[in-house]
């Protein structure tokens, strides 16, 4: 059964252009030969140079990739391992979308399934006093023919 992952890892920011490349190009080529998809296209993969949150060996920043993948949990698990042992990857994750998305479509049925108050529609005030006063009248000359026919 094929899950829906995110995968992102950080290269060294010594990497050429052409190195990071071939290295999503490897890492792309082992998911969909272990029978995943890669479901985000190539410019929307390389995030860019970015400045690291802490230092990561001696590495102040790196260039960020993200794969968005449709695998089995064997294929994530040698893709982490091979994450682990490449020596242009200094740091990586794995999260699991597919609860993640679970949830918000549940989050989004539970607000769906409930009107809000500011989609009702309101009651002008003025429109409101004026609807019975216009009542009155009618009510009034009733009651007026019904104790004339008395």
């Amino acid at each position: 059964m094929n899950r829906s992952y995110e995968i992102m890892f950080i290269v060294r920011p010594d990497v050429e252009e052409a190195e990071l490349e071939t290295l999503i190009d490897t890492f792309s080529g082992y998911i969909t030969d272990g029978g995943g998809t890669v479901k985000n296209s190539r410019a929307d993969q390389k995030m860019g140079r970015r400045r690291l949150a802490y230092t990561v060996g001696k590495y102040n920043d790196g260039f960020y990739v993200l794969l968005i993948v449709d695998a089995p949990a064997a294929l994530i698990a040698e893709i982490e391992r091979r994450l682990r042992v490449s020596e242009n990857v200094i740091k990586f994750i794995t999260v699991r979308m597919d609860e993640e998305d679970k949830r918000v479509a549940k989050i989004k049925a539970h607000r769906d399934a409930h009107v809000k108050r500011s989609a009702l529609p309101q009651v002008n005030a003025e429109a409101a006093a004026a609807a019975p006063a216009e009542e009155a009248p009618a009510v009034e000359a009733e009651a007026e023919a019904v104790t004339a026919e008395a």
